[in-house]
């Protein structure tokens, strides 16, 4: 490392190597990670879609990553959303007209490596092991990143700092910009990857209901009889089960034949945007930023998006020798002009659904179960809704 940067990138998860990459175009750049390895921990069900979504995604995966073969554990060509008295509404791409996958389910470990290999390839210095300890500010403009490593402590200046630190991030905060999570807005998570697991390779199940509280589970195949297995409890029913109680529970119920091999724990924002995600000589991208699905907590493809964004200005910031929060706020603009509408409706998507009793929930089931792809629109799907049970009309009108 070298004491002194164009851009320091706290955080080598998708957002963060992106972001690097993209800056190393025009710029120095360091990108530093807290952990040993890449890709280590895994905090995802690890399903992305292929196909695009304009009302959530106005892009598919391929379009900002090359799909791989070594990182793909299974393709994706329908998904089912059961309920609590095992109802299930299929969506199939054979239903929606569309011949290829509509997503994949990664191996996010080799996935993240991808990404930093790809940043490093481009000029990014890469250095793990290595934790952020705090900002170097000169009245309120941040010049740099004070790190620790092996006991070490040591500065390194930059004309710009990207925050790519989760969930939890701690440059946000540092750098003045509140990123306090509602309890409603977050969800403590818990997933096993198990073997023994009897489920369609190519299909996405979701459960909902009290099984997880106010969130959901799943259940995302990866061949070979495996499959990642979670849920996510809210904040505000955060009660004295813990989310992992709530999985075992659930494993038993449904897989009883199941055998972890790996358990998996972390947070999820499903919030909507922060209010700013700039500063002067600061940006923030992915978790950091908020920049999940709500509905979901699904965050990789706003990760890529955020993370070509926040890389392009900042090009252009060091470029300009400004990084005042008025130049860094073209990210910001951007940003939302492609996120912040779908991210509020799915938000008022996410608020509408937890409110669902489970014998609700089995109504909506039961209504849907058999839909016809010809009434897969807002109108069919309505007339279908007040043909079978008009008096849900009222209580999902944020769904349709």
């Amino acid at each position: 490392m070298r004491a002194e940067y164009d851009v320091i990138v706290v955080g080598a998860g998708p957002a963060g190597s992106t972001a690097a990459r993209i800056a190393a175009k025009e710029c120095d750049v360091l990108l530093v990670e807290k952990r040993q390895e890449i890709g280590e921990p895994v905090r995802c069900a690890e399903g992305v879609p292929l196909v695009k979504t304009p009302s959530v995604f106005h892009e598919s995966f391929a379009h900002y990553v090359k799909p791989d073969p070594k990182w793909i554990a299974s393709e994706v060509r329908a998904f089912r959303c059961i309920t609590p008295d095992g109802t299930a509404v299929t969506i199939s791409g054979e239903m929606l007209g569309v011949e290829e996958p509509l997503g994949l389910v990664l191996e996010r470990k080799l996935f993240d490596r991808q990404l930093a290999k790809d940043a490093a390839r481009a000029g990014v210095d890469v250095v793990t092991h290595t934790r952020a300890t705090g900002l170097i500010r000169d009245d309120s403009v941040v010049r740099g990143v004070r790190f620790k490593r092996r006991g070490d402590e040591f500065e390194v200046h930059s004309k710009l700092t990207i925050g790519a630190d989760g969930v939890e991030s701690q440059v946000g905060r540092w750098g003045g910009i509140n990123t306090t999570l509602r309890l409603k807005d977050i969800e403590t998570c818990a997933q096993y990857h198990a073997a023994n697991v009897e489920m369609p390779d190519d299909t996405l199940d979701f459960y909902f209901g009290s099984e997880a509280p106010s969130g959901y589970a799943w259940a995302f195949p990866k061949g070979d009889g495996s499959a990642n297995i979670g849920l996510g409890v809210l904040g505000t029913k955060a009660d004295a089960k813990k989310p992992i109680e709530y999985l075992k529970d659930f494993m038993k119920r449904h897989f009883p034949d199941g055998q972890p091999l790996e358990l998996m724990v972390g947070g999820a924002p499903v919030s909507e945007g922060l209010a700013t995600i700039v500063r002067d000589g600061l940006m923030l991208v992915g978790d950091a930023a908020r920049h999940t699905q709500p509905v979901t907590g699904g965050g990789v493809i706003p990760a890529l998006e955020g993370g070509t964004i926040a890389g392009t200005v900042a090009c252009k910031a060091v470029r300009q020798n400004d990084v005042s929060t008025h130049v860094l706020r073209e990210y910001e603009t951007a940003w939302n002009a492609r996120f912040g509408k779908s991210n509020k409706r799915s938000y008022k998507i996410k608020e509408a659904i937890i409110n669902l009793s489970d014998e609700e929930l089995n109504r909506i089931g039961r209504v849907f179960c058999d839909v016809r792809p010809e009434e897969l629109n807002v109108r069919g799907l309505t007339k279908r809704l007040l043909k079978r049970d008009p008096r849900l009309m009222l209580m999902l009108r944020h769904l349709l």
